[in-house]
């Protein structure tokens, strides 16, 4: 029995020398999961031409604030300076947080970001879209259904970003390149 435990402690001991790996492939998975998918919501928010960037489309409205929008007769003129404000940072935030956790830069902080914008995107589905009122949409945890959209692949998703704000970006990021090595270690 005891040669059993000496096999088993000598295995994970070579799994744990694995650990600095955990960030890259969190990374890595969000990169082939998220990216595409925060991308694309973003690019239906932008408006036309270069001048999309500070003037983001009426689906960007719809998406955010569904009801103030539908109140507003979808005139986004009639919406007000903060309702701009926020549609206009959280469609810059779905391309610049992916794209620092992918580059592992600031990663520490983007994935903070990007647990909150989940977490406000999750309530805008429950609450704005009615996603409250459809069971299957919103989920349960416990049960045996793994794959309803907002309680479970969310949480999976936070749980992927919580190993980012925890562990760092990994040996491969350019948070490495540019911090003094003993910023790291910390």
């Amino acid at each position: 029995m005891s040669s059993l435990i000496q096999l088993y402690t000598a295995v994970t001991a070579r799994l744990s020398r694995l650990d600095a790996l955990l960030p890259l492939l969190a990374r890595l998975i969000f990169a082939a999961v998220l990216l595409g998918y925060f991308w694309a919501s973003g690019l239906t928010k932008l408006g036309d031409g270069v001048s999309g960037l500070f003037s983001p489309s009426t689906g960007a409205y719809v998406q955010i604030f569904p009801r103030a929008f539908e109140a507003a007769g979808y005139d986004s003129s009639q919406m007000s300076l903060l309702q701009y404000l926020v549609v206009l940072a959280g469609t810059w935030a779905e391309f610049i947080l992916p794209a620092l956790i992918v580059l592992g830069l600031a990663t520490r902080l983007a994935a903070l970001g990007m647990i909150g914008f989940v977490t406000v995107q999750s309530l805008t589905d429950l609450y704005g879209h009615g996603g409250i009122e459809h069971p299957e949409t919103l989920g349960a945890w416990f049960d045996r259904i793994p794959d309803a959209v907002i309680l479970d692949q969310r949480a999976f998703w936070v749980f992927l970003l919580l190993v980012l704000v925890i562990k760092g970006a990994g040996p491969v990021a350019l948070d490495r390149l540019l911090a003094p090595r003993r910023a790291l270690e910390m």
